[in-house]
Order: structure tokens, then sequence, then C-alpha cells
């Protein structure tokens, strides 16, 4: 197959999948976390999200017990606030917000003491680990997360470097029924080469049920133009993903 065979050919590809409308992580709301500092950050990179064809952004906020102490009535109010200024600026996009729950002693105690929790979609709800150390709690959380009604969604498990040795790791807890969500930066080796060779791996093997840009600056955004050209994107497309599910 000569090039000009090729390049027609991954044309073809892109056609015949549905580009990603939704995105369902993100650190979008000003001041709450390490994300977008202020209500200009904010909407500068809201307008490239809706330059890159999303419909809809659910923003996920983090909530840490040690270190970010965000409340579901805080995330609202800022939400709030966003809207209203996306408004004023006719900049047209669907904006909710959820969170990013850190696996800790504060998030096992909402859990048992039956806290709202924030959730997107069908009550999917958004958590992450350390990235170099296993939890010890990890699989009671999952349990916990599924006998509380919800849905657990794990945040780019390709970064979690504790997993790396085995990929036996990720396949038992991914039969274990929780849902995994891909960084599409993890496609262009942003995060390390390491990530990115898992991130192929959970490809091949139909792993991925979110896509999520987990933007946090400026920073994110041109790295996102790097993955979207990448191979690894298109395969990505082709697979069953709930993105465009959750519009």
């Amino acid at each position: 197959m000569n090039l000009f065979s090729r390049l027609f050919s991954r044309q073809e590809k892109v056609a015949e999948v549905p580009p990603l409308l939704v995105d369902m992580h993100s650190h979008l709301l000003p001041g709450l976390d390490d994300g977008a500092d202020t209500l200009e950050d904010t909407l500068r990179l809201i307008e490239e999200f809706v330059s890159a064809g999303y419909k809809k952004i659910i923003t996920t906020p983090h909530i840490m017990g040690d270190f970010y102490k965000n409340t579901p009535e805080g995330i609202r109010a800022k939400l709030e606030e966003v809207r209203k200024a996306l408004r004023e600026s006719n900049i047209n996009v669907e904006l909710e917000a959820a969170a990013e729950y850190y696996l800790d002693e504060w998030f096992m105690a909402k859990l048992d003491n039956g806290e709202e929790l924030l959730t997107f979609g069908n009550k999917y709800l958004l958590f992450e680990t350390s990235y170099i150390n296993a939890s010890a709690h990890l699989h009671e959380a999952i349990f916990k997360i599924k006998t509380s009604g919800y849905v657990p969604v794990l945040a780019h498990p390709e970064r979690y470097t504790y997993l790396y040795n085995s990929f036996q790791a990720y396949k038992d807890i991914y039969e274990k029924g929780v849902l995994f969500q891909l960084n599409l930066n993890s496609l262009s080796g942003y995060y390390s080469k390491a990530a990115q060779k898992i991130a192929c791996q959970l490809i091949d093997h139909g792993m991925v049920d979110f896509v999520g840009t987990d933007c946090h600056g400026v920073r994110h955004i041109e790295a996102m133009k790097k993955s979207r050209a990448t191979k690894s994107y298109i395969q990505l497309l082709q697979l069953n993903l709930k993105n465009n599910s959750l519009l």
C-alpha cells in the first residue's frame, strides 16, 4: 500500500467513527483545585473545547480529605458562576459538574456515612488512587461504591505505576465491574512512555469505557492536539465508548 492509499484509508476510518462530543474529566472550575485559577482561564479553556468539537463538558474538581476539601455545595455554586459567564460571553456549550474523589480514609468515611457524592450520567462515580502506592482499601472501596448504588469509574488507570508489573492486575479490577477512563493525552506519551504503553494495551483489550481530557490548563490543550493525531486515537474511537451517551 502506497503513502496515498494509507492516508486515504486512515481518513476513511476517522469518518466511520463518531467524534467525541462529551468530556467527562477536567478541572475547569476556577479556584477549586490545581486546575483553572481564574474565571478568565476557565472561559479560555472552554472556548478551546468548543473549537475542538465538544458539545458538553462535565468538569470534575478534586475532592481530597487532606488537601482539596471541596463540597457538593461549593462545587455547585462555582458551576453556576461559570454558567452565567458562559451565557454572558455567548459561549454555546453545556456545562455540568461532578467530582474526582481521591481514595483515602475521608472518601471511605463518606461511603460509610452515606454522604452525598457527586456523580455524572447513570450514577457514574469517578475516583482515583495514589499514582505510586497501591491502596489497601481499593477492593473494599469498589465493593462499597457498588453496594451504595454507584457505578465505579477509575480515572486514568494507565498512570498508576503500582499496576505496571502485571497487566492481570488491570483485568482483575476491570472484571469487578469497574469502568476505566483513559486520559486522552496518554496516547501521545504526555505523562510517560510507560503510561502510553499501558494506554495502548487497554485499548487493544477493549478495556476503555470513557475518554477524558483531564485538562488542567493550556498545556493540556496543546498536548490534546498531538494526541488526536495518533493512530491509537483512531483505534480508541472504534471502541464502545460511553462519552456520547452522556449528551
